[in-house]
């Protein structure tokens, strides 16, 4: 292919190999992974496997046996069974071998080989096959549906050249989908595979925001499941609400398993629930405890809050120590603890903060005859003047005369 038709090709597709250059690709596929090794001399010559994506978060990995000059965000065309798919390259070099052992491979068989860069005749087929899978998503429900099948398809995935679909989808039970595959290859002509997921793999290919505001996790790097027990919500203290514990896949959230390990092996550095401390006033049973700060909390009564004592896990430890010789303190707390703690010192505590606030007062003007009695002032009076008294009009009449 032509540099003209590669660029009018992913100008098309809405892939642009100018950002999808090293290790900063773009960021709208899911299970994306970081190359970090792109820049390095050699990465490419390690090995010929490639990490192809396909709809969601279906992946492969191929040979690349033509030794095409790939890279991130680059649209090939693969090796099927049967015919050829189509996906966009996701990761190239030493990262993939990292990859592949995930993906629990059984056989070296199952790594296909990549065929050609996607061609416009490829990406027409590829089109035609996309714009059908919803219409088939709704008439295989309503096939199931007719056959009584307790079951739910989620989703329908054509392959690249249109000769094969793989229908998602969820069930309890075991379903006997024999005349369901028969039907469905009757209504659309093409191969039939059935996929069974579960409720965490679907919500991984619908995708969406967490509780936390964030995209969801498996919708954007986890790839395994491990089972989630309520002992994970216990171990943290968190409280066995089903509403707050659920995620979007209506089962137990993977992150509770995130920072179990660190609760547990902290928890092991505190005392027991059961244990009891004794003083001379009352015994105190524990209400509750933060584990990451070592805080420890107890109360008199088993049951209720009642004249709550917090101390440290350090405290408790030498409170059980003195139970165990026969010794009592007069109180859960330390003397140390007991004193006030010296305060910060104020290095203006002398000073004002707003000395430089005060507003200065005006000084009152003096009337101006005041400060001329009291000659204290440097300005004179104003000279008085006269109003002329207006001549008679007689004598004015004979002056001209």
């Amino acid at each position: 292919m032509i540099p003209e038709e590669r660029r009018d090709l992913e100008i098309r597709t809405g892939c642009d190999r100018g950002l999808c250059k090293q290790a900063i690709g773009r960021q709208d596929r899911q299970l994306n992974t970081y190359d970090w090794l792109a820049d390095v001399p050699g990465n490419m010559d390690t090995n010929d496997l490639v990490e192809v994506q396909f709809k969601h978060t279906r992946k492969g990995y191929f040979h690349n046996v033509n030794r095409l000059p790939l890279k991130k965000g680059d649209i090939v065309a693969v090796e099927a069974s049967p015919g050829h798919d189509i996906g966009v390259v996701t990761l190239t070099g030493r990262l993939v071998e990292m990859q592949l052992k995930k993906a629990n491979l059984k056989s070296a068989d199952d790594i296909k080989r990549i065929y050609r860069l996607a061609r416009q005749v490829d990406m027409d087929k590829f089109k035609e096959a996309k714009a059908r899978e919803h219409e088939t998503m709704i008439e295989s429900r309503e096939i199931a549906k007719g056959l009584g099948l307790k079951m739910k398809i989620g989703d329908v995935e054509f392959q690249g050249d249109g000769q094969k679909a793989i229908f998602y989808y969820i069930a309890d039970e075991r379903v006997d989908f024999r005349q369901l595959i028969k039907d469905l290859a009757a209504a659309f002509h093409v191969r039939i595979e059935m996929k069974q997921i579960g409720a965490r793999q679907e919500a991984g290919r619908i995708g969406g925001t967490g509780p936390c505001g964030r995209e969801l996790c498996c919708a954007t790097w986890m790839k395994n499941f491990v089972s989630v027990s309520t002992g994970a919500a216990r171990y943290q203290d968190i409280s066995l609400n089903p509403q707050k514990l659920a995620g979007m896949c209506a089962k137990l959230k993977c992150c509770l398993n995130y920072e179990v390990d660190e609760y547990i092996e902290a928890g092991r550095q505190l005392p027991g629930h059961d244990v009891v401390l004794q003083t001379l006033d009352a015994d105190y049973f524990m209400f509750k405890r933060d584990i990451l700060s070592g805080q420890l909390t107890y109360s008199t009564d088993k049951r209720v809050a009642a004249n709550l004592e917090t101390i440290s896990a350090e405290r408790a430890k030498e409170v059980i120590e003195m139970n165990k010789r026969g010794e009592k303190p007069e109180s859960l707390q330390a003397d140390e603890d007991q004193k006030e703690p010296e305060g910060p010192v104020d290095l203006l505590e002398g000073d004002s903060i707003t000395r430089f606030d005060k507003a200065k007062k005006k000084k009152k003007k003096k009337p101006q005859a005041r400060v001329a009695a009291e000659g204290g002032g440097e300005k004179t009076p104003k000279p008085v003047q006269r109003k002329k008294k207006p001549r008679n009009d007689a004598k004015q009449h004979e002056a001209k005369e």
